[in-house]
């Protein structure tokens, strides 16, 4: 079974930038596509963004499109979350999965990284 740890959060500023990670070990992402979501305090986890496996392509959610970008590098079985324009709402814990072809979550959670977006 694959276990996922995700490093890069932080604190920042209205309008700045985080780089988020997602390293995997146990066994590679392959063939899977891979997610980021988030939950905020006192909410559901919501899906964010997700990148296939072989071409890359992605999809994000509408809150944030635009500021975000999924990039992955299969070499090191490791997911990217480049995150800019923060928005306080874009404060939470946020997570990586393999995600099946609904973008619905497949794997055991990690701990998270923790964002915290001041305005």
């Amino acid at each position: 079974q694959v276990q996922l740890v995700e490093s890069g959060g932080g604190l920042a500023q209205a309008g700045g930038s985080l780089r988020l990670s997602c390293a995997a070990s146990g066994r590679t992402f392959s063939p899977y596509a891979m997610g980021w979501f988030r939950q905020a305090p006192g909410k559901e986890r919501e899906f964010v963004a997700v990148i296939a496996w072989s071409v890359g392509s992605t999809y994000y959610a509408s809150s944030v499109k635009g500021r975000f970008t999924i990039s992955r590098d299969n070499a090191k079985n490791t997911v990217y979350l480049q995150m800019n324009d923060l928005k306080p709402e874009d404060t939470a814990a946020y997570y990586c999965n393999l995600v099946s072809a609904s973008s619905q979550p497949l794997g055991a959670w990690g701990q998270g990284t923790q964002v915290t977006v001041s305005s």
